[in-house]
């Protein structure tokens, strides 16, 4: 195995590196410039007038976005959106949402319910009636869900892919740490064309969105660590450098464990997610990276944050200073999945032989 990026992945990176050089923006403003760079049609088939690229060019994406801390909808949009849909809608429907995305168009996915985080039996419902499906339930923590085109809603009959118009689509705003769009959603009787019920997927949605919020994280976290290494080496105290404190020291030094321990996770399961081999053997280890990182995501991500913000001092509450926005990104998608205690369990149960 190879962890190193490619080319294609290198090209990638290296677009955004030199789109956020060129650009102040780190919110909404920067989407439009996404757009025209090509970049949101990275995973779209070529006949869509996109690169056919995957996961590990969409995941080198989104680390670099979250190394500078952009919010932008490009996790829900390619994460939770066009990679667990390509190759898997008909051709009718592949033909109205790609070339939407690549001009703009936000997708999310709503993965949540009340209380199960990831949910791997959905209590929403999909009752077929003739050509059309009716779609009720209630999900929670969707982001961008009133900017997004289309939900992917995972039912107990499959993924619903729902035009967010639909009549008995309603979405009620939630609070998010970064402030961003995040909104509970109620479906009730949602009519769908039955053609727009994927049967199969939810377990492929779940391990997709899980490897692009690990390639998120990672970035976070080599952003934040970078941020708080050139303040503590060029912050004086006492006549001093921060960084010649050993205390200092050895906490930074500490940040930096966690962050290469983490950037190996992440590493290690989307390049496992992104082979071709369907064994299940390769199942259950792709099944078993993906546990590890979400529950380091979960448990360490936020901790590691706290430090940074420890050792900025008072400038971390100022809000005119970056650090918020890696911290607040870190505390929401910890949250959304699960947290620690549930990984943990998760990950628990994975171990178990009972």
């Amino acid at each position: 195995m190879d962890f190193n990026r490619d080319e294609s992945q290198d090209a990638v990176a290296e677009v955004v590196v030199s789109l956020l050089e060129r650009n102040s923006a780190r919110d909404n403003e920067l989407w439009p410039t996404l757009v025209d760079s090509g970049l949101l049609a990275v995973a779209l088939p070529e006949r869509f007038g996109g690169d056919d690229m995957g996961l590990l060019e969409v995941s080198a994406m989104l680390t670099e976005l979250a190394t500078d801390a952009v919010q932008v909808p490009a996790l829900a949009t390619l994460g939770f959106g066009v990679l667990p849909l390509v190759g898997r809608v008909p051709d009718a429907l592949a033909e109205k949402i790609f070339p939407a995305v690549a001009k703009g168009a936000v997708l999310t996915a709503a993965l949540h319910e009340p209380g199960a985080p990831f949910a791997l039996k959905p209590e929403t419902t999909a009752v077929a009636d003739g050509d059309v499906v009716r779609i009720s339930g209630r999900k929670i923590a969707v982001p961008y869900a009133e900017q997004a085109q289309w939900l992917l809603v995972p039912t107990d009959s499959g993924i619903a892919v729902v035009d967010a118009d639909t009549p008995g689509v309603t979405r009620v705003a939630s609070p998010a740490s970064t402030g961003a769009p995040e909104f509970s959603v109620h479906l009730e009787g949602a009519e769908i064309p039955a053609e727009q019920l994927l049967p199969d997927g939810i377990a492929d949605l779940h391990r997709l969105a899980l490897a692009s919020i690990g390639a998120v994280a990672d970035g976070l976290l080599k952003g934040v660590l970078t941020l708080t290494a050139e303040h503590v080496r060029t912050r004086h105290q006492f006549g001093r450098p921060l960084a010649e404190f050993q205390a200092v020291a050895q906490q930074i030094g500490d940040v930096y464990v966690v962050s290469r321990t983490l950037h190996a996770a992440a590493l290690s399961a989307n390049w496992a997610l992104a082979q071709e081999d369907q064994s299940p053997e390769h199942r259950e280890r792709v099944d078993n990276d993906l546990d590890v990182l979400a529950y380091c995501v979960a448990s360490d991500l936020p901790a590691a944050m706290q430090k940074c913000h420890h050792l900025h001092g008072g400038i971390g509450v100022d809000v005119t200073h970056p650090l918020h926005r890696y911290y607040s990104q870190a505390k929401d998608i910890a949250r959304w999945l699960g947290g620690a205690s549930f990984r943990l369990d998760r990950l628990g149960a994975r171990c178990s032989s009972t």
